[in-house]
């Protein structure tokens, strides 16, 4: 191995580690994989060497953007021209470069006009240059551009405890791309009638969309030089520390931001067909049932009597009936909500399911899922038409479990699993416990699915340890990893 390899191993290996404290599966095998992937490709290829690591460490796509945010921050381009206060000018290189050119005409001095490099030029004159490069779609141009907005609009300050997205906020408001845009659109149709050809609403379509993503091309790489000058400023691990972000199965359900919840719908579709898989294997090949004497017998002929090959009888596989009672009021209303699109999307998995949900009162809603292909729906339809509220719609689990049992309790029998979704947050009404313990006495399993973090529980007004004392187990269920662990304990 020579001298220049080590180093970069060496921060392939921190690159490995930091990729496991943000909930990526790496394993050692993996990590040799990568290891020798890199000794077969030219390093200074970038998006080669990037790939390359992805092909061997990345299994799952919701995890890529993971991947990619930490490969950015360890393999971003180092040196002392990255560093906040550097006073390098790509921009005025590009531009004397771009001048010196005799065959670019009229073309290359409109965009090298202005002089002595891209600290002097004016706002006005930048914002000339950079719609001229846009307009032609000059990438290195762009690239210089995007380095001296970062130098002149960005302000950033060496040791400064700002995040790079507030850095970000103010290059792009200096820049003003919206007016940009519009005005390379204007100058396009402008350019278009003057040739006696206007655009159709297609060709004006296309072409806007090819401007904006060029306008996204600059913001990657505004972005990117942010990063880098964070990164020579503050070190790699610490930028890593700052910009980890769980993956979509780690998001707690509880606080989860918009974005995030469009992220955890779409970690749920693979989810399930992984899981309904999983179910049916283990259903298949599980345990050997007791020895069938007659049928190993039989296939001893084959081996002159010698009862070579015992012969068993498998169990048939059970599916359980799942009943789902769960809590939709506003501190749990996400939980319960990926909970039920879980279950139905699996719902072949199990004999029969039934959902229930409740606030101060309890209501059925299995009609809501049956003939829906997007269970999306049936969940909307569940916060909107279900009649929950008894009396002032605030949690009360007491009140609930009574309704419940008085309702449904007699159709609970020994082939029904129960799970109860909720934190036990009863604002101190009286918790009617009894309700869970004739369930247990009357089902084959009582399950309870708390969303809060273990710590939390029994603090307050939670009152979910005198629940569990009638449960059969007791989660802890703030992501899709841990829902996904107990779907697995429960075939």
């Amino acid at each position: 191995m020579t001298d220049t390899r080590s180093p970069m191993l060496e921060l392939l290996s921190g690159f490995i580690s930091e990729l496991r404290e943000a909930g990526l599966p790496v394993s050692l095998t993996e990590n040799l994989d990568a290891m020798e992937a890199i000794t077969h490709i030219p390093i200074e290829d970038r998006d080669a060497f990037k790939y390359a690591l992805a092909a061997t460490l990345v299994k799952n796509h919701a995890h890529w953007r993971a991947f990619e945010t930490v490969f950015e921050v360890y393999f971003s381009l180092r040196g002392g021209h990255h560093a906040i206060g550097d006073d390098t000018d790509d921009l005025a290189q590009l531009l004397d470069d771009m001048e010196g050119e005799g065959d670019q005409g009229n073309e290359g001095e409109g965009m090298g006009r202005g002089g002595g490099g891209g600290d002097a030029l004016t706002p006005e004159e930048l914002a000339e240059l950079l719609y001229q490069a846009l307009m032609q779609g000059n990438d290195a141009l762009l690239r210089a551009i995007a380095r001296q907005a970062v130098r002149r609009f960005a302000g950033m300050e060496p040791g400064r405890p700002v995040g790079g997205t507030y850095y970000l906020y103010r290059t792009l408001r200096n820049l003003d791309l919206d007016a940009v845009l519009d005005k390379l659109m204007q100058q396009t149709r402008d350019k278009a009638e003057d040739q006696g050809n206007p655009l159709s609403p297609l060709e004006e379509r296309l072409e806007e969309d090819e401007f904006r993503i060029r306008i996204e091309s600059l913001k990657k790489e505004i972005e990117a030089e942010i990063r880098r000058r964070l990164v020579a400023d503050r070190g790699v691990e610490a930028m890593a520390r700052t910009l980890r972000k769980p993956l979509p199965e780690d998001i707690d359900f509880m606080h989860a931001s918009r974005e995030e919840m469009v992220g955890l719908r779409k970690a749920l579709y693979p989810l399930t067909r992984r899981l309904a898989v999983r179910l049916a294997r283990k259903r298949r090949h599980g345990r050997k049932g007791p020895l069938d004497f007659r049928s190993t017998v039989r296939h001893s002929l084959s081996y002159g009597g010698v009862p070579a090959e015992p012969k068993f009888r498998y169990p048939r596989p059970h599916k359980p009936e799942i009943f789902v009672v769960a809590d939709i009021s506003g501190s749990v209303a996400a939980f319960a909500r990926f909970t039920l699109m879980l279950v139905y999307a699996i719902s072949h998995q199990f004999s029969k399911v039934r959902a229930f949900v409740f606030i101060d009162g309890v209501d059925e809603v299995t009609s809501f899922f049956e003939g829906v292909e997007d269970v999306t729906e049936a969940v909307h339809r569940v916060n909107t038409e279900a009649d929950v509220v008894w009396v002032d719609g605030h949690s009360d689990y007491g009140h609930a479990f009574e309704a419940f049992w008085e309702k449904y309790g007699k159709e609970i029998g020994p082939k029904t699993t129960v799970m109860i979704l909720g934190d036990a947050r009863n604002n101190y009404h009286a918790s009617q416990s009894w309700v869970v313990k004739e369930m247990q006495h009357r089902a084959r399993h009582v399950y309870w699915l708390n969303p809060e973090p273990r710590s939390y529980w029994d603090t307050g007004d939670s009152i979910v340890g005198e629940y569990a004392t009638f449960c059969d187990g007791t989660f802890e269920c703030r992501n899709l990893r841990q829902l996904e662990k107990f779907v697995d304990h429960l075939a």
